[in-house]
């Protein structure tokens, strides 16, 4: 992913954050791939998944 593609994120937080600040964000408007990030440090580091990945692993923490 270049940086321009990431320059179009859109971040969002789970509803379920209760606002305790442990929470992610989560960009998932990049065509194939999902950004995560520390909601309390906007600025520091992301992570990219391809989508296929996010899919695999959000379907395994539902079936827990």
């Amino acid at each position: 992913m270049n940086e321009q593609g990431l320059s179009s994120r859109a971040w969002r937080k789970s509803s379920y954050s209760g606002g305790s600040g442990d929470c992610i964000e989560v960009a998932g408007n990049l065509p194939g791939f999902i950004a995560v990030r520390d909601s309390k440090n906007a600025d520091g580091p992301e992570l990219t998944f391809a989508l296929a990945e996010w899919v695999r692993f959000m379907s395994q923490l539902k079936g827990m």
